[in-house]
C-alpha cells in the first residue's frame, strides 16, 4: 500500500538512462503519487489514502549512509528541497523503535488500502463503460497476423493492440518476457488494533516506512489503528510458479512475525490478525520496464517490486499513450524500452537454484549485522554476485 515515487531509486535511474530522463521520470512519478490521490477524491473511493511520506531507515551499523550515494546523485541534478537525511534523534521523533537509527525522509509519498483501490479502479471503469472479463485467463497469444489473438478457456478476442500488464504472470511459460523477469514473493501481517502502541511510538503521522535490508521490511499503519509488517525476502519461485507457497509461505511468515517483533517488542503480546502473501515480479535492475514487443502491437510492463502502487499509475499512462499512439511526455518516458536492452535472467532450473542459494546467504549475511556480527566470508561472497553480474536487489 505504499504510493511511492521514485526518488528513492534515483541514482539508480541516473546509472541507466543519464540524469535529465532520470529527472523526467522522477518528476513524473511524484505527480502520480498526488494524481492517485486525485483519482480516488474524484470517484469518490475511500481507499485510505493518506500522504504522509515515506521513512527509510536504518536499523544496523552496516546500513548507516546506505543512501549516501541516492542524495549525493539527487544533490548532483539540483534536488535540494525533496528528502531530507534523518539523525537517529529525528528518526525517532516520528517513530520510536529501539531498533531504528538514522534514516532519510522523502515527502513525496502516500498510503492507500491497494484492495479498495482496485475495487475502486474497477467501478469507475464499468461506470465509463468498459468491459472487464475477469477470471478469464490468457493461454495462448498470437502475435503475428493482422491482429492481435488471445485465447481463453472459453473463447478468443481479437485486438489491434496489446497490454501484457499482469506482472507476475509475465514470468510464466509462453510469455515473451520470461528470460528478464524472476519470480519471487513477499509476506505480510498485520496486528489486532494497538492505537496505544502507535501512541506509545509517537508513529502518529501515518509514515510508510521501510528498513535499509536488500530483502527488506515494510511496515506502515491503518485508519483502524492496526500495525501491517511485510518482509520482501520470499523464496524464489521453482519454475515461475505463482501459487502454493508463493502465495503462502509458514516458513517465511514465521520470519515476517520475527522481524516486526524486533522492531516493535512491544506488540510480543498482542494478536496478530492476518497473514497473507504473493507473487512479486522482479526485474534484474530492480526498476519497473514498458517493453514494446518486437510486432509493435503489443506492449509489457512489469518489475515494480518495492515500487508499486505510484509507479503503476505513471507506468498505466506510458502503456495508454502508446496503445493509442500518442506522443506526449509520457510515451517518451525513458523506462520505455526494446526488449534486447533488458537483461536476462539465467533459465531454470539454474534461476530457481541460484537465487535460492543467493537468497540464503543474503539472509544469513543480513541476520550477522542485525545481531552485531560479523558475516561469515562465504555467505558475503556469495551475496556480492548479484551486484557483480549487474543485478540489483533490494532499494
Amino acid at each position: 500500500g505504499f504510493v511511492d515515487a521514485m526518488w528513492v531509486s534515483f541514482a539508480s535511474l541516473v546509472a541507466r538512462y543519464g540524469e535529465l530522463p532520470a529527472l523526467r521520470l522522477a518528476r513524473a512519478s511524484e505527480r502520480s503519487v498526488s494524481q492517485v490521490g486525485e483519482f480516488l477524491e474524484q470517484h469518490e473511493v475511500d481507499a485510505w489514502y493518506r500522504k504522509s511520506g515515506y521513512l527509510n531507515v536504518s536499523t544496523a551499523p552496516p546500513y548507516d549512509g546506505s543512501w549516501d550515494g541516492n542524495m549525493k546523485a539527487m544533490r548532483a541534478s539540483g534536488i535540494i528541497d525533496g528528502p531530507r537525511e534523518l539523525s537517529p534523534a529525528n528518526v525517532q521523533e516520528i517513530c520510536a523503535s529501539p531498533a531504528f537509527r538514522g534514516g532519510v525522509h522523502y515527502g513525496a509519498a502516500a498510503t492507500v488500502q491497494p484492495a479498495r483501490l482496485s475495487f475502486g479502479i474497477r467501478d469507475a471503469n464499468h461506470d465509463l463503460g468498459v468491459e472487464l472479463f475477469e477470471s478469464s485467463p490468457v493461454t495462448r497469444i498470437e502475435d503475428n497476423g493482422p491482429e492481435v489473438r488471445l485465447f481463453t478457456p472459453r473463447g478468443r478476442a481479437t485486438a489491434g493492440k496489446l497490454i501484457l500488464a499482469n506482472g507476475p504472470a509475465l514470468a510464466g511459460m509462453g510469455s515473451p518476457l520470461r528470460s528478464n523477469v524472476t519470480l519471487a514473493s513477499s509476506h505480510m501481517v498485520i496486528t489486532e488494533p494497538v492505537p496505544d502502541v502507535i501512541e506509545e511510538l509517537g508513529w502518529t503521522g501515518g509514515e510508510a516506512i521501510s528498513d535499509c535490508r536488500s530483502l527488506l521490511s515494510y511496515f506502515r499503519t491503518t485508519p483502524d489503528g492496526r500495525i501491517a509488517f511485510g518482509w520482501g525476502g520470499g523464496r524464489i519461485a521453482a519454475g515461475a510458479r505463482r501459487f502454493g507457497r508463493a502465495e503462502l509461505d509458514a516458513e517465511v511468515i514465521t520470519g515476517v512475525i520475527e522481524g516486526l517483533r524486533r522492531y516493535f517488542p512491544m506488540l510480543a503480546d498482542r494478536k496478530l490478525e492476518y497473514a497473507w502473501g504473493g507473487p512479486i515480479d522482479a526485474s534484474a535492475t530492480h526498476l519497473p520496464h514498458v517493453v514494446e514487443l518486437p510486432s509493435g502491437r503489443a506492449f509489457a510492463a512489469f518489475g515494480y517490486t518495492g515500487n508499486g502502487v505510484g509507479p503503476s499509475q505513471m507506468v498505466g499512462r506510458s502503456l495508454a499513450s502508446l496503445a493509442l499512439d500518442r506522443r506526449d511526455e509520457y510515451s517518451e518516458l525513458a523506462f520505455i524500452e526494446p526488449a534486447s536492452r533488458l537483461t536476462s535472467v539465467p533459465p531454470e532450473p539454474f534461476r530457481w537454484i541460484g537465487g535460492a542459494v543467493i537468497r540464503e546467504a543474503i539472509g544469513r549475511r543480513e541476520e550477522a549485522f542485525m545481531n552485531g556480527e560479523r558475516p561469515d566470508p562465504i555467505s558475503s561472497a556469495i551475496a556480492r554476485i548479484p551486484e557483480l553480474i549487474g543485478f540489483h536487489i533490494g532499494r
